[in-house]
């Protein structure tokens, strides 16, 4: 295998990640609740005002996986950083891609002085929660998850 390169994303990667997350909400069985579009994924990442930052990994010229983060504010803690997403395509899991984009997540977590990281996983995802577990994270079992939906 060729060796994955770890970047930050750019403009141009914007619909492969898209498919990327249009993988992983299929995989959660709730592909129907995407709707952001192509041109809002862009613009919100790269238009005036960015809300939102992320790692790619690459490899051969193909983006096979993303970290997707936004800042987040903790009113006990300060500024965290909030990891959204953390995908690779189906066929390159068990690679270490996944590990290789969450450490530089991390670090720039680190070195850009954030408090922490939040991130959300699914109960029943137990790949997923089995990842995390090698990075001794606290789960919480107290709060639940709260949405109010703005737009139809």
């Amino acid at each position: 295998m060729s060796e994955v390169i770890i970047r930050k994303a750019v403009r141009e990667d914007c619909p492969p990640m898209l498919e990327l997350i249009r993988e992983l909400a299929e995989y959660e069985k709730a592909l129907h609740e995407v709707t952001l579009t192509l041109d809002e994924f862009i613009e919100d990442g790269f238009g005036k005002s960015p809300v939102w930052g992320a790692f790619v990994a690459e490899l051969n010229d193909e983006i096979v996986g993303i970290s997707l983060y936004y800042d987040r504010f903790s009113t006990w803690k300060g500024r965290r950083l909030y990891l959204e997403d953390l995908v690779v395509t189906e066929r390159m899991r068990g690679k270490k891609i996944g590990k290789l984009l969450f450490d530089a997540t991390l670090e720039y977590g680190k070195s850009n002085e954030y408090s922490g990281m939040v991130f959300q996983v699914l109960n029943w995802n137990e790949p997923a929660i089995n990842f995390y577990k090698k990075y001794s994270p606290s789960f919480d079992n107290e709060w639940l998850n709260v949405s109010i939906e703005l737009r139809s």
